[in-house]
């Protein structure tokens, strides 16, 4: 073997093979950031639809009240009448406004998540609170699917129900996928006839 010490500076890989040097790396990236997101049905966010255009109507209503004339009905009763209010008509549609908008983000926010790990359930409960709940792939042992939705079989003996989303089909397919590779036992239930 030559002395490279004397030659100065050291040839690398690429001048001396004349191609560009390539690694294989046990990471792969475009697994690490599968996440796919499934909203909840229309039919849930249509209320929180109507109660943020009915906010938007308020908040509106109030900004053409102060911009109007002294003599007009609405004025005088949006601007005048703020007089005898304990709560000025800008702050209380301001408040309804900002209720509206985080009713509308807050129905975004249901759904299920399904990820590398695991799954992941958006609800909501009763008096507005969320609830999540995760499921690792290992801690599920089988899936019971329909038409309707996915439940989940866990290792304890216990069963979940996922909620509704809004693309059912899609969820369950990428379900029965990801299961597939988890090996988790799938159960597809046929659509009974009317």
């Amino acid at each position: 073997m030559p002395e490279l010490a004397d030659e100065g500076d050291r040839p690398s890989i690429t001048e001396v093979n004349g191609t560009v040097a390539r690694f294989e790396m046990a990471y792969n990236a475009e697994n690490e950031t599968m996440r796919v997101a499934f909203g909840a049905p229309l039919s849930q966010r249509v209320p929180s639809y109507l109660f943020l255009a009915l906010a938007i109507g308020v908040a509106v209503t109030v900004a053409m009240a102060h911009g109007m004339s002294a003599n007009s009905t609405l004025f005088i009763w949006v601007v005048e009448g703020d007089r005898g209010r304990p709560l000025p008509a800008s702050v209380l549609s301001t408040i309804i406004l900002i209720s509206g908008l985080a009713t509308a983000l807050r129905s975004h926010m249901r759904g299920v998540i399904v990820h590398k790990d695991g799954i992941e359930a958006r609800y909501l409960l009763a008096m507005g609170m969320p609830r999540i709940r995760k499921w690792a792939w290992p801690q599920i042992h089988r899936m019971v699917m329909d038409d309707e939705g996915v439940i989940l079989e866990l290792w304890d003996g216990q069963y979940d129900r996922l909620p509704d989303v809004d693309r059912g089909a899609d969820m369950a397919n990428l379900l029965e996928g990801m299961a597939s590779r988890h090996n988790i036992t799938v159960t597809r239930l046929k659509k009974l006839a009317d």
